[in-house]
């Protein structure tokens, strides 16, 4: 028996169990995998496309604060031209200067000169070669040994030596304000650029049907600002009809009346009403010409560009910047508007136009838009003035 046992082979284990641990860990990675996957996909899940709405909002947000940042370029540029201006002139200033400075210092050479063919280095030879004018009177008698005329002389050279420096002075620091604001209005540059590059890329990620429904909702818009433009027509064209029974009521009794244009504001001077009809005259003169942002005329303009450029023409200097227009002249509400009065809009006060009565104004609108007649209902009204 002990014989038999000698020669029996031992059983090997089964492959189910000699390999268990390989698939324990197998299962367990492949679970692993699955679970990050699952993560994964619940941490960052796909940003939900923006509604056309939402689209149409943020589109005209950006054009909104272009149109703000084109304001502060504008204000940039008006400051860097203001200064550039002073830098010249102070420039010139030190030319002058320089001149002057040089012709004291050849009336003291012709002194030194003659005092040297005299065969002595006398006292103006000495101040021609001292480090300077003031270190050598305070230590010598100097003045009391020169003539008129050297001392006139030696007084002038001093003079514009003393007006040299402080022209220098004024022109390093003009010079370091023309920079800053050389700085300011490549800052803004870019920032109205950044803002329009966006507007533009969210209108091309649009298909085309989403495109027409953009355009669609555009239209919708400028439906209710053309209802509300029609509403103040009839409010202007009922005020005018009253007006006009008024005077002819009055006539018989006075001998004569007044005249005056529509708005309800009753009637108004000749003289703003001829001023109003050449600012008008210009506007629609430009309707078509493209909007340019910074630009003033004459082939392209921005809005407040064109309500400048129109007020010209009637003779009133309007400043550079919306925010700046809408403190000339007079308030004015929007039941009592005239023709030629600037129409504000938006909170920021970013964008203006000129009103033509009957609820409508000539403006430059935007980038990719031209001068046009449009109702002024079509953005949120901030306040309105009366330039003259």
């Amino acid at each position: 028996m002990p014989t038999l046992a000698s020669h029996r082979k031992s059983r090997s284990r089964t492959g189910v169990r000699a390999n268990t641990p390989a698939v324990g860990f197998t299962t367990a990675a492949l679970a692993s995998v699955t679970l990050l996957s699952t993560q994964s996909a619940t941490a960052a899940p796909a940003e939900p496309k923006p509604s056309i709405e939402e689209v149409q909002k943020k589109v005209d947000d950006l054009y909104r604060q272009a149109g703000t940042a084109t304001q502060q370029y504008n204000k940039a540029k008006e400051a860097t031209d203001t200064q550039r201006k002073s830098v010249d002139r102070v420039l010139d200033d030190v030319a002058k200067s320089a001149d002057k400075v040089n012709e004291a210092r050849r009336s003291l050479g012709t002194y030194a000169a003659a005092q040297y063919r005299a065969g002595a280095v006398g006292p103006t030879a000495a101040l021609m070669f001292a480090d300077s004018p003031e270190s050598y009177f305070e230590q010598t008698q100097l003045m009391d040994r020169l003539t008129d005329r050297q001392q006139e002389a030696v007084e002038d050279f001093q003079k514009e030596q003393r007006s040299a420096a402080k022209q220098r002075v004024k022109a390093t620091k003009s010079l370091e304000t023309l920079t800053q604001s050389q700085a300011s209005l490549k800052a803004g540059k870019q920032k109205v650029q950044n803002k329009l590059a966006a507007a533009r890329s969210l209108l091309s990620d649009l298909t085309a049907e989403e495109k027409a429904r953009l355009a669609a909702l555009e239209r919708k818009k400028e439906e209710e600002a053309r209802r509300k433009a029609e509403a103040k027509a009839k409010e202007e064209a009922a005020e005018r009809k009253r007006q006009e029974e008024a005077r002819q009521e009055e006539a018989p009794a006075t001998g004569g009346g007044t005249t005056g244009s529509g708005g309800g504001s009753g009637a108004t001077d000749g003289t703003y009403a001829a001023k109003a009809e050449k600012v008008l005259a210009f506007a629609r003169a430009q309707i078509g010409k493209p909007y340019v942002w910074g630009a003033t005329g004459p082939s392209s303009y921005d809005c407040s560009g064109l309500t400048g450029a129109a007020w010209k023409e009637a003779g009133v200097q309007l400043p550079r910047t919306t925010w700046d227009q809408v403190k000339v002249g007079k308030r004015v509400a929007t039941a009592d508007l005239l023709p030629g009065d600037l129409v504000f809009f938006y909170d920021d006060i970013s964008h203006v136009g000129i009103y033509k009565g009957d609820g409508k104004m000539i403006h430059a609108p935007k980038p990719g838009a031209n001068v046009r007649e449009e109702s002024i209902y079509y953005m949120p009204i901030y306040g309105s003035v009366r330039p003259a």
